[in-house]
């Protein structure tokens, strides 16, 4: 045989090896691969919210996509996941609605104290056609897909001081940790405090040196994070039925089948549900526990609360960019 007969017959050997190795490490034939669906929170691991995901959506979409969390705002800082997701950088997060009016000037109506009553009426509200509007807005104009409402729990006032607060004039001076977007800031003001912004990663240690006088959370995640070590109070004001909404890339929902989509929103549907109820079987109980702590845990005067902030939203600019007629269709849902 010559030298050039023999290279060929090798060479021929050699492509026939590796195309078997090729074809016994590719997927069979028709097999898809699952996308990966990054999720990036500043909540822990231990927070109803993200268990709930993790036990609910993430299993309902194993088929097709496999649930990515980092918790503790590791991947993205609190407050730039939205950005992220815009950018193509992020596939999920948590958002709220002091976030989307960031861009979205109509969405500060759910940034205002006291307009929610209460987590059915929060659901019913975004279950009803003025979800369907508000979310309509964030698709056209962020790109971004909002999957879920879920509840998050009512918010109120923990304090490090002992100065009691029955009056919004009570929290003058107090320094009060609120995120740091205006929306947040404003609602601080309303409720007659002092907003301080402050990453929430940092809200444990500024509750223990003084930096801050007091945060605002609902009970589960005062328990969550602690924070009941750090301070000696907490005002049941019950200013905000506050929500965070489950989102994901538009791109990312639309590259899914019909089947898909359907199957990714029963899974959300499933996972808030379950979030909601363990938030509201936690608040009923939490209110003993932080007792046993040592913490004074008292109601003040709400309406007082509840008028003045009212009062501060309807003549803020905020109101002039709420969608008309929108405040009477959120009361009128029962």
């Amino acid at each position: 045989m010559s030298e050039f007969a023999s290279r060929r017959l090798f060479i021929g050997a050699a492509a026939a090896l590796l195309a078997g190795a090729s074809m016994l490490s590719a997927p069979q034939a028709g097999a898809e691969e699952k996308i990966t669906l990054r999720f990036s929170t500043p909540a822990s691991a231990t927070d109803n919210r993200s268990k709930g995901l993790e036990a609910i959506f993430a299993d309902g979409i194993k088929d097709f996509a496999v649930f990515e969390p980092h918790y503790n705002a590791t991947l993205f800082k609190q407050g730039t996941e939205l950005a992220a997701i815009q950018r193509g950088n992020l596939e999920m997060c948590i958002t709220s609605a002091q976030e989307l009016a960031k861009q979205i000037p109509e969405w500060s109506i759910f940034t205002a104290g006291y307009l929610l009553r209460d987590a059915e009426h929060q659901q019913k509200v975004f279950n009803s056609d003025i979800g369907a509007e508000m979310y309509k807005m964030v698709e056209d104009q962020l790109g971004v897909k909002i999957l879920k409402v879920m509840y998050f729990g009512t918010r109120q006032l923990n304090l490090r001081t002992d100065k009691k607060i029955m009056t919004p004039e009570d929290l003058a001076g107090v320094k009060l940790r609120m995120p740091g977007t205006d929306a947040w800031q404003f609602l601080g003001k309303a409720l007659g405090a002092n907003p301080t912004p402050m990453a929430f990663t940092e809200v444990y240690t500024g509750l223990q040196t003084g930096a801050i006088d007091g945060q605002d959370n609902p009970l589960p995640t005062d328990k969550d994070k602690k924070f009941y070590e750090v301070t000696k109070q907490i005002v049941l004001t019950g200013h905000l039925a506050d929500m965070n909404f489950l989102a994901l890339r538009k791109s990312v929902w639309d590259g899914l089948t019909a089947d898909q989509q359907k199957t990714m929103m029963d899974a959300a549907q499933a996972a808030v549900e379950e979030i909601g109820r363990n938030q509201l079987s936690e608040e009923a109980q939490l209110v003993d526990f932080f007792k046993s702590q040592g913490l004074q845990v008292y109601t003040p005067d709400v309406e007082a609360f509840r008028t003045r902030v009212q009062k501060m939203y309807l003549e803020s600019e905020f109101s002039k960019d709420w969608p008309k007629g929108m405040v009477t269709r959120i009361n009128a849902v029962q």
